[in-house]
């Protein structure tokens, strides 16, 4: 029986005593691919859950106004920013940044009816103490027999 018939290992050359240049570039290409994938706030971020609601109360759209920034509280704590998914001492730093690129700063706040108490206030506060005006995000309620 000829398992080799052709003789194909006779006719190759021989493997590289040493790694050359292209073998570093190939592992640098594929070591920046995954960094850049991972590191992406894209990929595997959080994002608002069906269950998302803002509150309902009558007159909101009444005493609407235009604000410069706006930010999104889950009711788990997450505040989520122009940047991202942020906890409370990164909003903080990101507040005082924003607060210096405009003249009169106002903050939108959309929370989850469901947010605690806790972490309205935590935000309120540092909102306050880096010079913005804040407004919270309300819907006007459905009227009786409408599709919405």
């Amino acid at each position: 029986m000829i398992t080799r018939p052709l003789d194909l290992a006779s006719k190759l050359r021989p493997e590289p005593r040493s790694l050359d240049a292209l073998f570093f570039v190939n592992t640098g290409l594929v070591v920046f691919f995954f960094y850049a994938t991972f590191s992406s706030r894209f990929v595997l971020a959080p994002g608002l859950g069906v269950d998302f609601q803002i509150q309902q109360i009558s007159g909101a759209q009444a005493g609407a106004s235009a604000t410069t920034h706006n930010i999104t509280v889950q009711r788990s704590g997450l505040i989520i920013i122009g940047d991202g998914p942020a906890d409370l001492p990164r909003l903080r730093e990101w507040l005082k940044a924003e607060a210096k690129k405009v003249r009169q700063p106002s903050l939108l706040v959309k929370a989850s009816g469901d947010v605690p108490a806790g972490i309205i206030g935590a935000i309120w506060s540092a909102a306050h103490d880096a010079g913005f005006t804040v407004s919270w995000a309300a819907e006007e309620p459905a009227a009786p027999g409408g599709d919405r």
